[in-house]
């Protein structure tokens, strides 16, 4: 027979590790907000000006590049929090970092010119 002292020792726990459920479902949901916010700040890039007198297409794109930027923030929450509940890992901050610096370019140096 064998003693084995338990009493009064603590075991020690390893932090869980995340499942794989929930990094699909994390991972999923970051690809779709991508897809989108992508579609937005191409669609801000693709509206151009038919002449001088063509104002709402530059109104357009604006518009276009601030919502794409809007959702870059809510993309870079969404990650933070994933990243945090260690679900996803830290790389995926490079994607709205991305789309939010295409959708400032677009917004600034790259805004269509009348």
């Amino acid at each position: 027979m064998s003693f084995t002292p338990t009493a009064g020792v603590r075991e020690s726990r390893q932090p869980r590790s995340p499942s794989r459920v929930a990094t699909a479902v994390c991972a999923l949901v970051l690809a779709l907000a991508m897809l989108v916010t992508g579609y937005v700040v191409l669609t801000a890039y693709m509206v151009e000006p038919d002449g001088p007198w063509d104002k709402q297409a530059v109104a357009n794109s604006g518009v276009a590049a601030s919502v794409g930027l809007a959702f870059s923030g809510v993309m870079a929450l969404l990650t933070w929090l994933f990243s945090k509940a260690r679900w996803l890992g830290k790389w995926w901050y490079a994607i709205p970092a991305v789309l939010a610096v295409a959708a400032l370019l677009r917004l600034t140096l790259l805004a269509p010119e009348l």
